[in-house]
């Protein structure tokens, strides 16, 4: 119990440097004197030209894209060293030169613009020219900004284009010459400056400046003072403070590595204090943490992908997510409490509580984000709607001197906006290249097609055929998602590993829905930065933490149980997801999956009213499976046998609290 006596709290400084290390996003530059103004200018005029297109109206389609393109290059190249490690107070020349060519090949677009868009037939040789340093600039900055994986599969990618005709089996196509592939990546809306591009030089922009607003309103610190005030007192009453704040931080971070290290600088050292054991305290951080992407509103950007993607409105995403998140959120909130109770651990002491009064002096903080669900479920442009979220969060934020967002913090929002953009558009731009190969050699069909027929060659079912190709989808979504951003993650699945599920309405004659299909992909692409081996969420908490890395992980892993179940549930019932189905039949099904993961949580914990034997667990966990499959019988017995639990565990608790007791008293006299 020693390591939990004075646990250490992070300095600003150490957060930055533990971000640095596993969120390539924050690993950038320091410089000062005359380029750091250029830099501050720049910035400032990203965000203005954004904002300037979401109220006036955005250009075509070409210019629209290059000039973010061009904007977020040329700041990448100047801001991302090309190396982790290497000094970030200088930039060497070569980094000015890459700076300098991303502004002629984005600029190539608008200055050319007639021509180009009445040319017919085949680019000539300094377009091809253009268009291959456009690609190299894209990959590079792509690698800097957002990570290496990402960059090797887009890498990967157009080799395979251009060797199609010498790929075995299945993989094989046409090929494209190198030719044809550079007119297809730049000069065509199907590669670089395709649809992702599109949505990050549209919403996304201007939904990550909505929070660059909210963050300068104070909101981080007025989360983390909600959630103490809530849940502080409780048993464990830390751990569901991280899950709280977690929750509302990480759904407008779009970083799970940066929820992780900022939510966790100042939660981990109190469960730590508290006495939870340093390996569980980061798991709850990084678990927590990386579900805030996959809650709504905001998603971490992605339900503004999804809108193109799947082609579902932004409401229908939204309210198919609801459930799925509160089941995930409580499956985490469930097993930190038996944690808690089979450890002792009781709720923070209430001089460390928040006066109510204090956090209702700040309720108006919640305003601009209920004003964009409001705004978007009237029927509201997402543009419009991100524009009016702005303006809200700077009228609530008057309403208090510490929350006023005076005109420095104003500038402060829109430079810290634009760096944030940087990332997404880096990778929306790769991830085009990766939709764009799959449009034009059949890829993502072939897979899907592929997967599908080795799940029927193992399978002697069509419905062991169809749980082993969602099998399949999930290990690809989670390998591929490994290192990845929320945008870029959700493109990456979507792309390659989506297919499998769509081919399955035709193979099998089932009627997947294709929402289902992306929600899918999306929670095992986002919950890959828990699992081991490359979980970087779980890698940053354990930085803070001091723990071991990978039993963070699995710690996490098995915390956020219900990302690894409920995508099953909501593709083989998608009332879930409120696609379909009454009102009753949506309450029915969230009150047994709700019920069932208390059983799981408590069979995976290995404690309920009291400590459960091995056996107990094990049909604890499989009663829980019961309920949460989306069928009568199996909800009738999973009801039956958790009724019998419960009943077994209430009649022996009092049994199983003197054996808890003498276990606490040897562990503290072994400690």
């Amino acid at each position: 119990m020693s390591e939990n006596k004075e646990p250490k709290q992070l300095t600003l400084e150490e957060q930055q440097e533990l971000m640095q290390k596993y969120d390539a996003e924050s690993n950038t530059r320091n410089v000062g004197g005359l380029i750091a103004k250029v830099i501050f200018i720049m910035l400032i005029a990203f965000s203005l030209f954004q904002i300037y297109t979401g109220i006036f109206g955005q250009y075509t389609a070409y210019i629209q894209r290059t000039v973010h393109l061009g904007f977020a290059l040329t700041l990448i190249f100047l801001l991302f060293p090309a190396r982790r490690k290497t000094k970030k107070q200088t930039i060497p020349w070569y980094d000015y030169t890459l700076a300098s060519l991303s502004i002629v090949v984005t600029g190539y677009w608008p200055v050319f613009y007639q021509s180009l868009v009445q040319q017919i037939g085949g680019i000539d040789g300094v377009q091809v020219l253009i268009g291959g340093i456009a690609v190299l600039l894209v990959l590079e900055a792509a690698r800097r900004a957002v990570g290496l994986p990402i960059t090797i599969i887009a890498a990967l990618f157009l080799v395979y284009a251009i060797f199609g005709p010498y790929m075995p089996g299945i993989l094989a196509h046409r090929g494209l010459s190198f030719q044809q592939l550079i007119q297809s990546m730049f000069f065509t809306t199907e590669g670089i400056l395709g649809t992702p591009l599109q949505v990050s030089s549209t919403y996304i922009f201007l939904f990550l400046l909505f929070g660059a607003f909210l963050v300068q309103t104070g909101v981080g610190n007025y989360f983390n003072d909600l959630a103490i005030s809530i849940a502080g007192r409780r048993i464990g009453g830390p751990a569901k403070v991280a899950i709280f704040s977690s929750a509302l931080n990480g759904t407008i971070s779009g970083s799970s590595v940066a929820n992780t290290v900022t939510t966790g600088a100042y939660t981990i050292p109190m469960m730590k204090k508290l006495g939870y054991k340093k390996d569980f305290a980061g798991a709850v951080e990084a678990a927590a943490s990386t579900g805030g992407q996959i809650m709504p509103p905001i998603m971490g950007a992605a339900a503004f992908l999804m809108i193109e993607f799947a082609g579902e409105s932004y409401w229908n995403i939204a309210k198919a997510a609801t459930i799925p998140a509160i089941l995930y959120f409580s499956g985490i909130w469930i097993m930190t409490h038996f944690e808690a109770k089979r450890m002792g651990l009781l709720g923070l002491p209430k001089e460390e509580i928040p006066s109510k009064k204090t956090v209702l002096k700040k309720i108006h903080l919640l305003l601009p984000i209920l004003a964009i669900v409001y705004f978007l479920f009237i029927g509201m442009s997402v543009e419009r709607a991100a524009l009016y979220g702005i303006l809200s969060t700077i009228i609530v934020s008057l309403f208090r001197k510490d929350t006023r967002i005076t005109p420095s913090k104003f500038v402060i929002a829109l430079e810290s906006g634009a760096r944030t953009a940087l990332g997404v558009a880096a990778a929306t731009a790769c991830a085009g290249i990766i939709v764009g190969v799959v449009t034009k050699t059949g890829l993502g069909l072939k897979l899907g097609n592929g997967l599908v027929g080795i799940a029927g060659s193992i399978a002697g079912s069509p419905e062991i055929q169809l749980m082993l190709t969602l099998f399949f989808t999930m290990i690809t979504s989670i390998i591929i998602g490994m290192g990845s951003p929320t945008t870029a993650n959700y493109i990456i699945t979507s792309t390659i590993a989506l297919p499998a599920i769509i081919a399955l309405n035709g193979e099998l004659e089932v009627a997947i829905p294709v929402l289902a299909a992306h929600m899918f992909v999306f929670y095992f692409g986002i919950v890959a930065d828990i699992t081991p081996p490359v979980a970087l969420a779980a890698f940053a908490a354990s930085g803070i933490s001091g723990g071991d890395p990978i039993r963070t992980g699995l710690n996490a892993s098995k915390l956020a149980i219900a990302a690894f179940i409920i995508p099953y549930m909501f593709v083989l019932n998608p009332t879930l997801l409120m696609i379909e189905g009454t009102f009753i039949d949506i309450g029915w099904s969230l009150i047994t999956a709700m019920i069932g993961m208390i059983a799981v949580g408590a069979g995976l914990i290995g404690f309920w009213y009291r400590k459960i034997k091995w056996f107990e667990r094990i049909i604890s966990v499989i009663t829980g499976l019961l309920l949460m499959y989306p069928e009568g019988y199996s909800d009738t017995i999973g009801f039956i046998a958790f009724v019998i639990l419960v009943a077994i565990q209430f009649m022996t608790k009092d049994k199983g609290q003197d054996d808890q007791r003498d276990d606490l008293k040897k562990a503290g006299s072994a400690g």
